[in-house]
């Protein structure tokens, strides 16, 4: 059975687009398109669709961080995966806080689309590299590690280095190859991270470490 997608964005041009990349994968229908938000919160309870692709910044209508506001609020509980360009840096941290499952640059390639898609609707948070990269090279420098948190309770080294590789944007079962240890093992060292930082999800935890000083950008 194929997965249904909603393609939210303000541009016809990029909505086509995805729209033909999307009729090449026998995985994939594309299930409706809404130009901004207050459509699109109105196509998933018609359409009830298997995950959304989700423009950023739609000026003149309900915008991306707004709409998944907004899909708190009416327990929509779909999969995400954002829609950004390279000028949207200081919303990317907002949306992870918001449970986005992904990023998405406009320019993506098809095999990273699809990968995106594919990682989204296992439930699982998919930070693309060149997303990532984004994120934390406001200040053009690498990233700091600051071990100690506000409420004193403290990261474990490879605490660290498994938070440096989800920031990253590398999968569970990747860090446990790099690391040379168990899949099992890493997902068990992210649960103590998420109870450490009160979250529920690696996107979650990502945008939290940034915010209480854990990476530095």
């Amino acid at each position: 059975m194929k997965s249904s997608v909603l393609i939210v964005d303000d541009h016809w041009v990029v909505r086509e687009g995805l729209k033909l990349i999307l009729e090449t994968n026998d995985q994939f229908s594309v299930a409706g398109e809404a130009e901004e938000g207050i459509a699109a919160l109105q196509l998933m309870e018609d359409l009830k669709p298997d995950v959304i692709l989700l423009d950023l910044n739609m000026p003149g209508g309900l915008g991306g961080l707004d709409t998944l506001k907004k899909m708190h609020e009416k327990q929509i509980q779909i999969p995400v995966i954002i829609l950004t360009t390279y000028n949207e840096d200081d919303l990317m941290i907002n949306g992870l806080a918001l449970g986005a499952k992904g990023y998405l640059l406009k320019d993506t390639s098809r095999k990273n689309l699809f990968r995106t898609l594919e990682s989204a609707l296992r439930g699982e948070t998919l930070l693309q590299p060149e997303v990532t990269a984004r994120v934390f090279s406001f200040r053009e420098r690498e990233t700091v590690i600051n071990v100690k948190l506000e409420s004193n309770t403290l990261l474990t080294e490879k605490e660290l280095i498994i938070l440096q590789a989800v920031a990253r944007g590398l999968r569970s079962k990747e860090i446990a190859f790099d690391m040379g240890v168990t899949e099992r093992t890493i997902k068990a060292h992210l649960t103590n991270i998420y109870n450490k930082l009160g979250v529920d999800s690696r996107s979650e935890a990502v945008a939290v470490s940034v915010e209480k000083g854990i990476l530095h950008l």
